[in-house]
């Protein structure tokens, strides 16, 4: 079993580019094995995939992956977008279902609900040098 100690963290700054989720998701996995957490990978890479995709796909601005391991033995995959508007499937109180059968779009946050342990939100407010924004994240478990 892969412990998380001593604590780290990372976080890979994006730019609005098309290779971008490509090149966050190689980086995810190397790191995942740097800290011994190869069995992780599979999972976490579909995660942040499909929340940097949402990011690319709905913002004009550069993007980040942030990744860290949890005090609950979950590791959690984010990822910061300059958009404060929260998608509909990381809603408070909001029914989120499937799309219709014959929708080409709006699966990804369901595939992430449904692989992920939890899944949440976090509007930010510009404070000085903070950005704003949002921060999506979904957590899988450490083995």
């Amino acid at each position: 079993m892969a412990t998380v100690s001593p604590s780290w963290a990372y976080t890979l700054q994006l730019p609005h580019d098309p290779r971008a989720p490509g090149i966050a998701r190689v980086t995810l996995r190397a790191l995942l094995t740097a800290h011994g957490l190869d069995e992780l990978a599979p999972t976490a890479e579909l995660l942040a995939g499909e929340l940097l995709a949402n990011a690319h796909r709905h913002t004009c601005g550069p993007y980040a992956l942030r990744v860290r391991p949890m005090e609950s033995g979950r590791l959690r995959v984010a990822v910061w977008d300059s958009d404060p508007r929260v998608p509909a499937g990381f809603r408070d109180g909001e029914p989120y279902g499937p799309p219709p059968v014959d929708a080409e779009r709006g699966r990804g946050l369901q595939i992430v609900r449904a692989c992920a342990d939890a899944v949440g939100v976090s509007v930010l407010r510009e404070l000085g040098a903070s950005k704003g924004g949002k921060l999506l994240w979904a957590e899988c478990p450490v083995k």
